[in-house]
């Protein structure tokens, strides 16, 4: 049992390398990994069913007592992030399919993996976590407002289709992690441990099979759209940091933000882009891209900000009293 835990805590710690690796794999081979996308959806209700479990309700009733950090995140996750991929698909040549499927990734919450991102930073993970849930419950009602108001000169967008995809692959697992660790508290300590692999190789098999099934299309549009999943994820890191160091944030406090604003949950793109945009088969392929750039440029950041975190008791500190003043548990 205890291999086995070394194991699972081994494939999340670097999860990043595991998606380098296997989407290299499946993009050579794609083949033996295009069939994972059927299963799209159900990869990323696993891998929020794991988030669902770390979350209790007191732990967010506490959160609305000290908001600052997190209502910044918020602002800037649903405000700055899908501003900046409508201004590069507006100024960089791509194709209405690109273009939605980049505002579809901008326009998304916070993923899981920004946990693990500001976990290496030594951020305030409490924080991340709390601004993960806080932005994932806001999806369903926020996400395809934007995506209708942004991309609705591009497709014919219906609210309540996506609305409703959102609740399906978000929302519901989510509730049925909160409800399964309220409810089997003890029983759930057993397999707690287990769920965050299980929520990373989720991540992994959706960008794996995205990857697979669009090799070609990676080919004609890749480069183009890699250049844009890069610079939305730098624009995104950098004004995140840049405005919570003039906020006079606590430097965990700023390094969890800005790895939370600039890395979005990406599978749900590519289960937004599937379930609602058939027609534009080739939305898809910015999230699967994104889910790359955005694991090895977090990593980058989280490498340079662990390195120059400062030695203060203060800032060591800063995990167990965070501006969401909780205590949620990973």
């Amino acid at each position: 049992m205890d291999n086995l835990k070394k194991f699972t805590t081994f494939v999340v710690d670097h999860m990043i390398v595991f998606i380098f690796i296997l989407s290299i794999i499946a993009f050579c081979f794609p083949d033996g990994f295009s069939w994972m996308t059927r299963y799209t959806s159900i990869f990323l209700a696993v891998a929020m069913f794991g988030m669902g479990t770390t979350i209790d309700w007191a732990s967010l009733k506490t959160t609305f007592l000290h908001p600052q950090g997190v209502l910044v995140g918020i602002v800037l996750q649903f405000l700055l992030m899908p501003a900046i991929a409508y201004a590069l698909c507006k100024t960089l040549p791509v194709s209405p399919e690109i273009m939605l499927g980049v505002i579809l990734v901008g326009s998304c919450p916070g993923g899981t993996a920004s946990n693990v991102i500001t976990h290496i930073a030594g951020g305030d993970v409490t924080l991340s976590v709390t601004m993960t849930t806080v932005s994932t419950l806001l999806a369903p009602f926020l996400t395809p407002v934007i995506i209708y108001m942004l991309a609705g000169e591009l497709i014919e967008v219906s609210l309540f289709e996506m609305f409703l995809t959102v609740v399906k692959v978000i929302l519901i697992p989510v509730f049925l992690g909160i409800l399964a660790q309220s409810l089997f508290r003890e029983r759930m300590k057993t397999v707690s441990p287990f769920l965050p692999f299980l929520s990373s190789l989720a991540i992994i098999l959706i960008i794996s099979g995205i990857i697979a099934l669009n090799a070609d299309k990676i080919r004609q549009s890749g480069l183009t759209v890699t250049l844009i999943a890069l610079l939305h994820n730098l624009m995104g890191l950098g004004i995140a940091l840049g405005i919570t160091k003039l906020m006079k944030l606590k430097y965990d406090q700023q390094t969890a933000i800005a790895i939370e604003v600039g890395m979005q949950n990406s599978g749900l793109a590519v289960s937004l882009a599937t379930a609602n945009f058939a027609a534009m088969p080739m939305a898809s392929l910015p999230g699967a891209l994104f889910s790359v750039v955005q694991n090895l440029t977090g990593s980058f950041f989280a490498s340079l900000r662990k390195r120059h975190k400062p030695d203060a008791p203060a800032e060591r500190n800063s995990q167990s009293s965070s501006a969401s003043g909780i205590g949620c548990r990973r």
